[in-house]
């Protein structure tokens, strides 16, 4: 049985200074907004590297249900009366990895997410390393959704690590052994915070 998702990676540049009004508003209304049209929302991360970056994960079980699903949500209720609000916090909302993969849920007591995203000049023949979990790769089926562009025209091999404590981790990306002449550049490696919000700020989703 394919066990397998349909997995976003998006990163968002904000504007200085937006990002908490931004994970304030994502955690009040998109979470649960999106959950209602049929997206899995995933881990919210701020990036330890850059205070005006967010990272965030949400999967499908396939690019059909991608495409019902982002229609229900961005042409719904939730986004048109908050959109203006959301994309007043944001440079940029493309740098978008479209993947396919387990998906990733973030341990409870994670302080520290690493995501290892690598270009191997052979995407099928490269083998992360064995303590790599939750190993995504590019997803090349059509944006079905062409208002949200996705990154084309690369192919990556993406991983995550957890750790308690976010002074933990390893201070340089680690990709296989040996598989450095096999990359097309090098490695990059995102330091991030899972988002942890305290007492009940979401909404109540009409899903049971």
């Amino acid at each position: 049985m394919d066990t397998t998702h349909i997995v976003e990676l998006r990163q968002y540049t904000l504007h200085p200074g937006a990002r908490d009004t931004l994970v304030e508003l994502f955690e009040r209304e998109f979470v649960t907004g999106q959950e209602a049209a049929g997206i899995r929302v995933g881990g919210r991360f701020t990036d330890l590297d850059d205070p005006d970056r967010f990272v965030w994960m949400r999967a499908f079980p396939d690019m059909a249900a991608r495409t019902r699903a982002l229609h229900a949500f961005y042409d719904g209720p939730v986004w048109r009366a908050h959109r203006e609000e959301a994309n007043a916090t944001m440079v940029d909302s493309d740098d978008v990895l479209l993947l396919r993969g387990p998906g990733y849920r973030v341990p409870d007591d994670a302080g520290l997410v690493v995501a290892t995203v690598c270009h191997p000049a052979d995407p099928a023949g490269f083998a992360p390393p064995a303590s790599a979990r939750a190993v995504h790769r590019t997803e090349h089926a059509a944006n079905g959704f062409p208002a949200l562009p996705v990154r084309t025209g690369e192919d990556v091999v993406v991983w995550f690590a957890a750790f308690t404590e976010a002074g933990e981790g390893p201070e340089e990306p680690v990709p296989p052994s040996g598989s450095e002449r096999r990359l097309l550049r090098p490695p990059q490696r995102l330091r991030l915070a899972p988002v942890r919000v305290p007492g009940p700020q979401r909404r109540t989703s009409p899903r049971s």
